[in-house]
Formats: structure tokens, sequence, C-alpha cells
């Protein structure tokens, strides 16, 4: 075969792939994706161009979900968001911070003492990124998602070490036309009665489950204001017995069906402009 050929050839081949993989990337569904990041929470929202992170696991493994989902020629993140400085939900933000340019950061002004931490203090703070502190009056639009965050009340309020960062964690509804999903965070009991005292749980389609199914992060009365359709677990291999068997045992009384990362990987789901939903 001659050289131009195979030049030819080559040529076809390569620009075939790209556009394959821009085909396959030009989705126009909503999708929210539940990554396998271990024991830990990462939860990433999709719609066009533009994305959500809301933590990134412990680990640099977030990395391996994010290159699945945002095309290789995206190296942007409208959004990132740590619901509390736990090493299991900001430890991957550094590799995202480092590989990815973030314009926009939404935290509290809770911190850590752990080192892994001031490193990713450091790295955000070395770049032009908009750090916005989270309060339950702020609702932010990013094409059309929007985002209502529940909790925390003031992250003036939070302490700079809180003792008890878990009930701190933002807890915020994430919006895609009438598809409606709750993200809890590691929120605990004593938070989630405020909540709902408060009013501030209704229907929604997808509960985050808190915590990873721990028992102390769950209750009847959060299940039943929520009424979601699906509930997500995002849990790995761990001793603190997570998925608590009572909380399994609620959901499925509850006729909730479960998600659970530790089985299934990366669950992702996709949303058309009805607001149905469907796994992929």
């Amino acid at each position: 075969m001659k050289i131009w050929k195979i030049v030819f050839l080559l040529e076809f081949l390569v620009i075939t792939s790209l556009l394959l993989a821009i085909l396959s990337f030009n989705n126009k569904k909503f999708q929210i994706i539940a990554c396998d990041v271990g024991q830990g929470d990462a939860i990433l929202a999709i719609y066009g161009d533009i994305q959500i992170l809301t933590d990134g696991g412990p680990d640099s493994k977030v990395l391996d979900c994010l290159g699945a989902y945002i095309p290789f020629w995206d190296n942007t993140i409208e959004l990132v968001i740590l619901t509390h400085p736990d090493k299991d939900h900001f430890g991957g933000l550094i590799d995202v911070f480092e590989r990815y340019e973030v314009l926009s950061f939404l935290k509290t002004k809770a911190t850590s003492s752990n080192q892994s931490y001031q490193v990713l203090e450091s790295i955000v703070g070395g770049k032009e990124v908009d750090t916005i502190y989270a309060s339950d009056s702020l609702s932010i639009r990013l094409g059309k998602i929007y985002l209502d965050i529940l909790n925390p009340i003031d992250s003036n309020e939070v302490s700079i070490e809180d003792k008890n960062l878990n009930n701190s964690s933002i807890v915020s509804v994430l919006k895609f036309g009438n598809f409606e999903a709750l993200l809890t965070g590691d929120i605990e009991i004593e938070g989630i009665n405020r909540l709902i005292m408060e009013g501030k749980i209704h229907d929604v389609d997808y509960l985050k489950v808190p915590h990873h199914g721990s028992k102390n992060n769950i209750t009847s009365g959060l299940l039943r204001f929520s009424s979601p359709e699906v509930a997500v677990i995002s849990v790995g291999k761990n001793s603190y017995g997570h998925p608590n068997k009572e909380v399994l045992d609620l959901l499925n009384k509850l006729n909730i069906r479960v998600l659970r990362t530790d089985e299934l990987g990366s669950i992702l789901i996709e949303v058309n402009k009805e607001g149905q939903f469907y796994l992929d």
C-alpha cells in the first residue's frame, strides 16, 4: 500500500474517532452521576457543557469518573461544592482543582487541621476561583440547572474548627425541570429534624442518602417527607458497617429503590426535558 493511502486511512480513523467522541458527549439530557470513589462522596451533575461537582471523594479516583463523563476537550467545571471538610469528601478535590479550571467554589467556613485540607486551600488560593459561602438563603442558577441551599443557615455561624462538621454540611436541592435531587452531605439526625421542622424538606425524585447509609444519619421522617423514588448510597469497603442494615430495611419497607456504588459502580441517571428519568 502506498504511503499516501496509509496516511489518508490514519487521518480518516482519527477524524471518525473524534466525531464519534463528540457525538457521544453531545447529550442534551441532564445527567446526575454518583461517582464510584470508594468510601466517600462525589456527585456530578451535567447538562450540555455545564458541570457541577458536589464533593470529590477521598482521593484521585474521582478523576476517572470525571474523565468518563466530561469530554476531554472541556477543561472547565463551572461549580465545585464541598459539603464539609472531611477527607472522604475533600481529598479528591485536590486533583480536581489541579486538573480542571474551576470557576466557582461553594463551601462553608468550617475548616480542618488535616494537612491535605491545607493543601487544598493553598491550591484554591493560588487560582482565580470565585469562593462562595453557603447559606440557606442562597440559590444558584447555571443554565437550566438550579441549586437551592437548605443548610447551613449561615456559614458565618459555622465555627472555624467545628466539632460536628456533619451537621454543618451543605444540604442542597438540585433541580432540572421537574426533576429534583436532595443532596445531603453527612448531615445527622439533629440537622435533619431541624430541616423538617422548618419545612425545608419536600418531595424529591432522588435522595443521596446521608453519610453512606450510617444509622445516625437517616430517619423515617426524612424519607416520608422527601418521598424519593430512588435512594443512592455512595459507599465503599469500610469498617463502619455502612450501609447500616436498619437503614436498608427502612428504605425497603417504604418501597424506595436503593442504588449502591459498591454494588453498581458509578450510577448514572438521565433526565429528559419533561423531567422523566431513567437509569443508564
